[in-house]
């Protein structure tokens, strides 16, 4: 069965999608730790960060650091975290988080819940440094 992600990648599902490329997308966290957190994904399905061949996951960093030096631009923190958990969704991703602390990063703590519109002007800030 289908990954949410890949529900997402052939838009089965809608998401606010920051960049798409060949073999990558990001797009909004729907359930963030803080405004702006945005997830990595690779375009093939696969469950395990490390499953990735050497050029996929060297690459899908390269596409990341292109969409932290846009949220740095659009969204107030001190950095962009990054962090791979990897147990929610059977479809590797890369969390990229908005910080200004540590506990910026703490997936335990419990999720905002920005609304549809907060949702589309944070990914329109994003895009517009991109």
């Amino acid at each position: 069965m289908p990954s949410v992600f890949s529900k997402i990648i052939n838009r089965e599902i809608p998401a606010h999608i920051i960049l798409e490329e060949d073999r990558f997308i990001a797009f909004l966290d729907v359930m963030p730790l803080v405004h702006g957190h945005v997830l990595v994904v690779p375009k093939k399905e696969v469950d395990y960060i490390f499953d990735l061949d050497d050029a996929d996951l060297g690459d899908m960093m390269v596409f990341a650091k292109k969409i932290a030096a846009a949220m740095r631009k659009a969204v107030k923190c001190r950095r962009i975290g990054v962090s791979v958990i990897g147990l929610e969704v059977p479809h590797t991703h890369v969390h990229l988080v908005p910080m200004d602390s540590a506990d910026d990063l703490n997936f335990t703590r419990p999720k905002i819940k920005p609304t549809a519109e907060e949702l589309r002007e944070t990914a329109e800030r994003i895009r517009s440094f991109l």
